[in-house]
């Protein structure tokens, strides 16, 4: 490989990692080109890419980065899976990657600048997701305001169950307090 070659590959390199949320490292031996092509498929649909690069290359490109925590897990035939979405659907997506065994196997990875296990990526990948957590944090925020609003209606709504009460056990025991339509028109003058 021309030394022309390795610039532009490093220069890619480090313009997908400036991009991504998340990147992970994983070590891939004996994927079947259709296996691979499969994987590609499964991670471009969630936002994610997957590059197959030299391991001298990827440290250049993330030599001085957040993703330089990136390095130690670097060495063997490797994968790099960037993430530009959210990673937690990436995450669900690599450890449900479980039926291709020890061809695919995640040796950890970086989330904003934070280095990652491969236990933490399996563990990111059981959160659920940014929809679901946005919703949940919305439930939890207009909770307070929903039992406010129940606490002030609650006198209110006591008064009126009391005047219900009240109306109906008088309305039980009094006689009929006016004529039905049909007395009322017998005894008027025609």
């Amino acid at each position: 490989m021309k030394k022309a070659e390795k610039t532009t590959i490093v220069d890619e390199l480090a313009a997908q990692f400036a991009r991504a949320t998340m990147a992970l490292v994983s070590e891939y031996r004996g994927l079947s080109a259709a296996e691979s092509t499969d994987l590609r498929r499964r991670v471009r649909e969630v936002a994610g890419e997957i590059k197959v690069a030299k391991n001298t290359l990827v440290r250049r490109a993330i030599k001085e980065t957040p993703y330089a925590a990136l390095a130690p897990q670097l060495g063997g035939p490797i994968v790099i899976v960037f993430c530009y979405g959210d990673p937690v659907t990436v995450a669900k997506t690599i450890a449900g990657l479980r039926d291709l065994g020890d061809k695919f196997k995640v040796r950890g990875g970086v989330l904003s600048g934070k280095p990652l296990t491969a236990e933490e990526v399996q563990a990111l990948a059981t959160l659920p997701s940014r929809e679901v957590l946005m919703a949940q944090l919305l439930g939890l925020l207009q909770a307070p305001a929903t039992r406010l609003v129940r606490l002030l209606n609650e006198p209110g709504s006591a008064l009126a169950r009391l005047v219900d009460a009240i109306g109906k056990r008088n309305g039980e025991g009094a006689p009929a307090a006016s004529a039905g339509p049909a007395e009322a028109s017998a005894g008027a003058p025609q």
